[in-house]
């Protein structure tokens, strides 16, 4: 029983021993932001979500009265073919999120510089379970979102308040 222990303790000990710690949010440098993003933007509402469980940043109701303002382009989903097969039916595509953003301070002047994200993954289809491709586009097209919302979230976490 002790042995078992013990060889379960080595693995987390050797863990913390190097400086590994899990990858968390942390909040953002402002004390207010703004989010100017367009109307049902996934990407808006998944950065609003993870900045109110935070409490460590107030989400403004005008950029007037926020420190930065987040400015978020419209959220562009594409779909290509990739693949056909002898019959010439579909066998994979390309599912694609492309969106836009800066960040400015109250005055307009710009913090963050317009940066472009542009994600992708392939998926395979088969036309006999079709129900099931269209959730795993779902999945994959949120999937995006989320790693938008990480990309967003990390360069906010990086950029300071303008002096």
């Amino acid at each position: 029983m002790n042995r078992r222990l013990f060889l379960a303790a080595i693995p987390a000990a050797l863990a913390t021993g190097c400086g590994f710690k899990l990858r968390r949010f942390e909040g953002i440098p402002f004390a207010s932001l703004y989010i100017d993003a367009p109307y049902g933007g996934a990407v808006a509402e998944r950065i609003r979500s993870a900045l109110t469980s935070s409490k460590q940043t107030r989400l403004a109701a005008s950029a007037g009265e926020a420190e930065a303002v987040l400015v978020l382009g419209q959220e562009t989903r594409s779909k290509v073919i990739l693949s056909l097969s002898g019959a010439g039916r579909v066998t994979e595509y390309r599912l694609g999120l492309q969106l836009t953003y800066r960040v400015n301070d109250k005055d307009g002047r710009t913090l963050a510089a317009p940066e472009v994200i542009e994600l992708s993954r392939d998926i395979t289809y088969d036309d006999t379970q079709v129900l099931a491709k269209a959730a795993e586009e779902q999945l994959l097209y949120r999937d995006m979102e989320d790693g938008a919302t990480r990309r967003i979230l990390r360069r906010l976490q990086n950029i300071g308040p303008a002096s």
